[in-house]
């Protein structure tokens, strides 16, 4: 069995690492809407979970029914962290799929 080429190794770790982290970046930097109530409710967020938009439709602001409001709210921010969490698996997935990057020559 031959020895793995060390710098070969090394390159192909930095490469990966450097699209990891430009995957990362991307992530941050996108934002996703969630809706709820045939968009009545939406709520934006960063790829990251950072909460930068809320909007409500008035139609939905009933002092007597304050529960359904917040139901909606809930669910549209579940809706917007859902998205968020596929685009990182959208981004990160081809990364990751490899599994070993080395084909087991470290191992």
């Amino acid at each position: 069995m031959t020895q793995p080429d060390m710098s070969q190794l090394l390159a192909q770790a930095q490469e990966m690492q450097a699209k990891l982290q430009q995957a990362q970046q991307e992530i941050l930097a996108t934002e996703v809407t969630g809706e709820a109530g045939n968009g009545l409710v939406k709520v934006t967020m960063t790829g990251g979970g950072e909460v930068t938009n809320v909007v409500i439709d008035p139609q939905v602001v009933d002092p007597e029914d304050v529960e359904t409001l917040q139901d909606l709210v809930t669910g549209a921010f579940r809706a917007a962290h859902e998205q968020a969490g596929n685009l990182a698996a959208e981004k990160m997935g081809p990364l990751s799929q490899g599994g070993d990057p080395f084909g087991g020559m470290l191992g």
